[in-house]
């Protein structure tokens, strides 16, 4: 019985394009001979694409499949973006070793600020404010609930003073 297993070394011809301070933290075989790979700024993706974790809404784990719901740029305001769901994507993996784990404590981890606010007549908004590797401060976002006025003068500028009011709240003074 081996106490401590190690994981197989990624293979160097399957390591992607690593940033100079980028460093692999795990990785997962998956089908079709492709691998996903786990480093301290993002998930890299079959086919050579990186997410960062500040770019991935919601990462689910079956047991055998890792659900990745990216977000995605529907707008960009003053000071924030207006973000929604990019298709799921879905990988099988038979050999997931830590990757699930590592998937979402980092996506977890980038989230520092998160807070949702009702909005008349109806529907919501979620402000975030996300740690981004490499970038000082926070990146902030919102995503409204469906039947949401997204556009109406109202709404954006009731979403502006939100935004601004968790962007105050979580600035240090030195």
């Amino acid at each position: 019985m081996k106490l401590f297993r190690r994981r197989p070394k990624l293979p160097a011809d399957r390591t992607p394009a690593l940033e100079p301070d980028e460093r692999v933290l795990c990785w997962a075989p998956a089908p079709d001979d492709a691998v996903l790979v786990a480093t301290n700024r993002g998930l890299w993706l079959p086919g050579g694409t990186r997410l960062g974790w500040h770019e991935i809404h919601k990462a689910a784990w079956s047991g055998r499949e890792l659900l990745v719901t990216p977000a995605e740029i529907a707008q960009q305001r003053n000071g924030y973006a207006v973000l929604v769901d990019a298709p799921v994507i879905g990988f099988l993996l038979l050999e997931p070793g830590e990757l699930p784990d590592q998937v979402r404590a980092r996506v977890t981890r980038s989230v520092a600020y998160t807070s949702h606010h009702p909005l008349p007549p109806e529907g919501g908004v979620r402000v975030v404010g996300r740690r981004v590797s490499g970038v000082d401060g926070l990146t902030w976002s919102v995503r409204y609930d469906a039947r949401t006025a997204v556009d109406a003068d109202p709404i954006v500028e009731v979403t502006d003073e939100l935004v601004a009011s968790a962007q105050e709240a979580t600035t240090v003074i030195p």
